[in-house]
C-alpha cells in the first residue's frame, strides 16, 4: 500500500521546474494546489492553499533579504523548491517556499489553506518547527506540494503586516486570495 501511496505522491508532487519562476508568478500558480505532511507515524494531513504573498529580491524592501545574506536568508538565495521557515511572537512557524534561481532570493508565504486561515495557523497545523528550514519540498517524505486541478478565481490586494517597507514596497498587490465558492 505505501509503494502505490508513494508513487501517486511522486505523479502528483510539484517538481523543481514549478518553483524555478519568479515569486509573483509562483505566489498566483500555488492557490489551489495541495499542501500535504505526513507525519512520523505514516498519517497526513491535506490541505488547499487558498491565500499566498510574494516576496522578490534583495531590492523588496519586506522581504527578509532586503538587509542581505544572512544566518536567517541564506535558504533564499538557493534555488527554488526548499523551504524557509521562520519563528515570529515567540509561537508561531511561518511557512514559505523559496523560488526562481540560485542566488536571488525570493519566496512566497503561505498566509492560508481550506484547513487553517493566517501564516501562524498554518505553521500549527502542519507542526512545523526549525528542522524544516531549508528542507526540499521536490523530495521531502514529511512535507511536499501537490498539483490539482483546481483553477480558483483570485483577487489581489496589498500584502499584509509590511507597513514598515515604506508605501512603493507595501502597497505592491503580491497578496493572492483564491475566492473558491
Amino acid at each position: 500500500m505505501n509503494d502505490i501511496r508513494n508513487m501517486i505522491d511522486k505523479k502528483l508532487r510539484l517538481d523543481s521546474s514549478f518553483f524555478e519562476r519568479d515569486a509573483h508568478i509562483v505566489a498566483l500558480d500555488l492557490l489551489g494546489k495541495t499542501v500535504v505532511r505526513r507525519f512520523e507515524d505514516g498519517t497526513e494531513v491535506r490541505g488547499t492553499i487558498v491565500e499566498t504573498e510574494a516576496y522578490f529580491g534583495e531590492e523588496d524592501k519586506a522581504c527578509h533579504a532586503s538587509k542581505g545574506r544572512t544566518a536567517r536568508t541564506q535558504i533564499m538565495y538557493a534555488t527554488g523548491g526548499k523551504v524557509y521557515v521562520y519563528f515570529i511572537y515567540g509561537m508561531y512557524w511561518l511557512l514559505n517556499v523559496v523560488t526562481g534561481y540560485e542566488g536571488h532570493p525570493q519566496a512566497v508565504l503561505i498566509r492560508g489553506t481550506d484547513k487553517a486561515s493566517g501564516p501562524g495557523k498554518v505553521g500549527k497545523w502542519l507542526q512545523l518547527d526549525r528542522s524544516f528550514y531549508g528542507e526540499d519540498l521536490t523530495v521531502s517524505r514529511r512535507l511536499w506540494i501537490e498539483d490539482s486541478d483546481l483553477i480558483p478565481e483570485y483577487k489581489t490586494t496589498p500584502r499584509i503586516g509590511v507597513e514598515y517597507a515604506g508605501e512603493e514596497w507595501s502597497l505592491k498587490p503580491w497578496r493572492f486570495i483564491a475566492t473558491m465558492p
